[in-house]
């Protein structure tokens, strides 16, 4: 069975792997040991913390654990406000006019502002999960399981959440919006800057990358034809989002001009649709089990996992097994949403 669970520092090795498989542009995992470190040291000290009243500097990552094996598949994270202490830099896709009533003249005209818009939101981010557990809807269970955690412990995010989609580049990591971005403002490739954000080394970005407007038609046609594109691979991660209620609002990332997208939390499909019940632990029947993506209601101790269970008034039907794995007893609260 596949379980989400707090990430460990025993997992480091797992998620260094899954650092090293998510490839270029992958912000939020890139390959070094310190900050990998540093990220696990985080999450487990956001976990530890039992009364917050308020979003803050906590930053929740999970891993998706094969129990039979204890192999981990994936990860997947949540920033309970970005933007308080680093800031936190968007491109903004807007219009200006120019017009000349005598000349009869009429230009709106795209550009991209430099902006820190999103500071205080919550972010769903680290969604990735190695190639051969690609299957089985473990893939909308990773990331919608945040969702659940979101709704359980309302108190700890943001009225906001966000989630930045992985922009176009190629099979070398080449961006072609970076590549202008290089060539008149910058002296690195897009791999070299977009691994010293993700290790933090943000300063550059205020000290070089151009403040004032920038007009779309200056930029070169390949650049000007992925802003706002999601890479190949990410696709239905921006399918699944959209139909969970996320809407791109011309937010664009500034390295790759990958799109940010964005959500009233309790407007979220999955919060809004799941349900708090009570647990009894019972023979489940087949024909009237369904397939819903469980969690406790925990916060150190979380677990969750899809699972075919009953629900019968306000109660949730699941089998010895499932509620073992979720670490859940007769009586206690799960959550849960249909999958």
């Amino acid at each position: 069975m596949l379980v989400v669970r707090p990430i460990t520092p025993q997992d480091y090795a797992a998620l260094y792997t899954c650092a090293v498989e998510s490839g270029y542009g992958f912000t939020s995992l890139p390959v070094d040991e310190g900050l990998l470190k540093r990220r696990i040291a985080r999450a487990q000290e956001a976990f530890a913390r039992e009364h917050v009243s308020e979003p803050g500097e906590e930053g929740y990552l999970f891993v998706m654990e094969d129990t039979e094996t204890g192999e981990v598949v994936g990860c997947s994270g949540i920033e309970a406000a970005v933007g308080l202490t680093e800031a936190f830099y968007h491109y903004h896709l807007g219009k200006v006019v120019h017009h000349s009533k005598s000349l009869d003249v009429y230009n709106a005209l795209e550009t991209l502002t430099l902006c820190n818009d999103y500071t205080g939101v919550s972010e769903l981010c680290t969604l990735f999960l190695r190639e051969p557990f690609r299957k089985n809807q473990n893939g909308r269970v990773l990331s919608r399981f945040r969702m659940l955690f979101m709704a359980e412990f309302r108190e700890r995010f943001s009225q906001f959440a966000i989630a930045e989609m992985r922009g176009v580049s190629n099979e070398n990591g080449e961006s072609p919006f970076w590549s202008w971005l290089e060539k008149h403002f910058f002296n690195m490739d897009f791999n070299q800057a977009d691994y010293l954000t993700g290790i933090g080394e943000k300063a550059f970005v205020a000290e070089l990358m151009p403040t004032f407007p920038l007009y779309v038609k200056m930029l070169e046609p390949e650049a000007q034809a992925v802003i706002g594109k999601v890479h190949e691979n990410t696709r239905p991660a921006l399918r699944m989002l959209e139909n969970e209620g996320f809407r791109f609002r011309g937010y664009v990332d500034i390295f790759d001009a990958g799109p940010t997208v964005e959500v009233e939390v309790a407007n979220i499909k999955s919060v809004r649709e799941s349900r708090r019940m009570k647990v009894r632990i019972d023979t489940v029947d087949s024909a009237k089990a369904t397939r819903y993506i469980v969690c406790n209601t925990r916060v150190s101790d979380f677990r969750a996992a899809q699972a075919r269970v009953e629900l019968v008034d306000d109660t949730i039907i699941m089998s010895p097994e499932t509620a073992q794995a979720l670490r859940l007893s007769e009586g206690d609260a799960a959550r849960c949403v249909a999958l």
